[in-house]
């Protein structure tokens, strides 16, 4: 696979490359092997939040609802409101 990068982004890529003494080829294949992990990870984390609310054992609030229960949260604090 060949990937095309706008001349800036390039430059930046190059220049760590540089820097760090590692190929640029090695810094993009570790920063995609980080990416994709951490997509699969969100992607599994929303699939079973999903499964959840499907199920039932977790139950949706009204966006309003959860306003004003995080206020009554920040106003209960010891210090009240920042």
């Amino acid at each position: 696979m060949e990937v095309q990068f706008e001349p800036a982004l390039q430059a930046k890529l190059d220049q760590i490359a540089r820097e760090s003494g590692r190929a640029a080829a090695d810094l993009v294949h570790d920063a995609v092997a980080g990416y994709v992990d951490e997509l699969a990870e969100t992607r599994q984390l929303l699939d079973s939040r999903y499964d959840d609310i499907k199920s039932g054992r977790v139950k949706l609030i009204d966006g309003e609802e959860a306003f004003v229960r995080l206020h009554e949260r920040i106003d209960a604090r010891p210090n009240g409101p920042a």
